[in-house]
Order: structure tokens, then sequence, then C-alpha cells
């Protein structure tokens, strides 16, 4: 990362992103007991919109928007905040959260190859020399965690396919933040309306899906809402999404380069998660490509 990213107040935020996202795996984990996945993403998201709207209100920015910017509000929360995390949760039904977090990593794939598309946004042979060299850490720590989950490889291919459908899902909320209309809103407002808009639609998707709302009132359940929806969602969201405008989508996804590795120390203390040659490697390589990359000038 050059001095002017430095300067420019990136890495700090991307430390704080790197650091409370990769909690919420395990979070989430805790989360898939007794309350349906669509309902706890609901309360999460409905959580961090009040907590978004005061934030917006404490930095003194105006909640209106206008038609286009509520349109756009309402897509970001279809693709981030309904569609992205109801397959994350699922995910996890059948893999565990570090195969979750793991294949999460591989964001900066899609975000790059989208960007590209979408707006041209060029990289240099460095970027996908660490690209390659980050996926292949990935790949290998991918591999360690299929060794070992202890669910069927037919359960093993549902969480692979329901995590990558979120991964897309995500990757389309991240490359929506570099469009123009992005620019030019408000991001507390932008954020307030998607996560308030996301959770009203999770809400009728799971009465639809599984009725009325189910509580469980656990001490457990409700901090890990309140964690998730405060510092995982109003904390890290504006912070994420600033990092994709100032650095753009490919390099912002590095933090999912990190998380899941750091995922993996939180899970050897709380989980007994067993580190092998195999993963070690991988996440060493995973490091060392993101290092690679974010030194990398765009060209």
């Amino acid at each position: 990362m050059n001095g002017q990213d430095a300067k420019g107040g990136v890495v700090l935020p991307f430390l704080l992103v790197v650091v409370i996202w990769s909690s919420t795996w395990i979070v989430i984990r805790d989360q898939l007991a007794a309350v349906p996945p669509s309902w706890s993403v609901c309360y999460r998201f409905l959580l961090g919109a009040a907590g978004m709207a005061l934030f917006a209100l404490a930095r003194r920015v105006p909640l209106r928007l206008p038609p286009a910017g509520i349109a756009f509000a309402a897509l970001l929360g279809l693709a981030q905040f309904v569609l992205n995390f109801n397959f994350v949760y699922r995910a996890e039904h059948y893999l565990t959260s570090g195969i979750v977090a793991t294949i999460y990593a591989l964001l900066l794939i899609p975000n790059s190859i989208i960007a590209w598309i979408a707006f041209r946004q060029p990289v240099s042979r460095a970027f996908i020399t660490g690209s390659l060299v980050a996926t292949a850490g990935i790949i290998l720590l991918l591999l360690r965690e299929y060794r070992a989950a202890p669910v069927s490889a037919d359960a093993v291919l549902v969480g692979i396919v329901l995590s990558v459908a979120g991964l897309l899902s995500a990757s389309a909320a991240n490359v929506m933040q570099g469009m123009q209309i992005a620019r030019r809103l408000p991001m507390a407002a932008v954020l307030t309306w998607a996560m308030l808009i996301g959770s009203m639609i999770d809400a009728a998707y799971a009465w639809a899906t599984v009725g009325p709302p189910v509580m469980e009132w656990r001490a457990g359940y409700l901090l890990g809402i309140a964690w998730l929806g405060i510092a995982g969602s109003v904390i890290t969201f504006p912070l994420y999404f600033q990092l994709i405008q100032r650095v753009g989508p490919g390099r912002a996804a590095y933090t999912s380069v990190l998380i899941p590795v750091i995922a993996m120390l939180i899970s050897t203390v709380l989980e007994g998660y067993r580190w092998t040659t195999l993963s070690a490697v991988g996440a060493m390589l995973a490091v060392g490509g993101m290092v690679i990359a974010l030194r990398a000038k765009s060209a």
C-alpha cells in the first residue's frame, strides 16, 4: 500500500474491517440454533438500519433521498442485505464457518472482473500476480477445510454452491458502490435505506417461508445480534464502501483474504481448530499475495 493510500485514510479502515468481520463468522455460526436464518438476518439489519440512521443524524447527514437514490438503495439492499446474507447463513448449515469465510476470500476475483467490465478499471501485472498467489493460498486453505469437513460430499457441495451464490451477490453490491450515483449520494443515508429495505424484504421472505417471527432470548443470541448489527454492520459497511470508492473493488476485496486467516486463528482459540502444513502454507500464500497486490499500482 503506497504512502498516498495511507495518507488517504485507508490503513485504519482496512484493519478495522478485517478485525471485526473476522469475528462475525463464528458469531453467525451461533445464530443457527433456534431462529430461522432469514429472521436472524432480518433482526441484524433492522438493528443495523436503526444504528445507521442514528449515525447519519449524529453526522448531520440528511436521510432524505431522491427517487433514484431510493431505487439504488433498494437494489443495494437486495444484493447485500438479502441475497448475500441469506446465502451465507444457509451455507453455514452445511459447512464450517472457516470454509465459508475461505470461499468469501475469493471476492477479489469477481470484484476485479466486474469492475473491469463495468468501469474499465485497469490493473497492473503485479496486481494480477498477487491475486494468483493469494488465490492459490485460499485454495490450499479450502482443500484442508474440505478434507476435515464432518459432513457428506453432497452437503459440502451444497454449501459451496450457496457460498458462491452469496459471493456473487456481495460482489455485485461491492461494484455498485463504484457507480457515479453512489458517489453523489451520502453513504450513511444510502446504507440506512438499504438496510431498512433489505430487512423488510428479509421479513417478508421469512414470514412467507417459515412463518411468524421467532426469537431466542438466550443472552448469547441477543449479544450476537447486537454485535452483528452494530459492529458488523453500522461500523464496518461505511468503512468498507469507503475503501471501495478510494482504492477500487478489487483492492478493497483483499480484506476478505485476511479475514479467513484471522477467523481461523479465532477458531483455533475458541473451537480447537488444528493447523496443518497445508493450512499454514495456504495462509502464508494468501497473506503474501495480498501484500504483492496491495503494493502494486493500478496501470
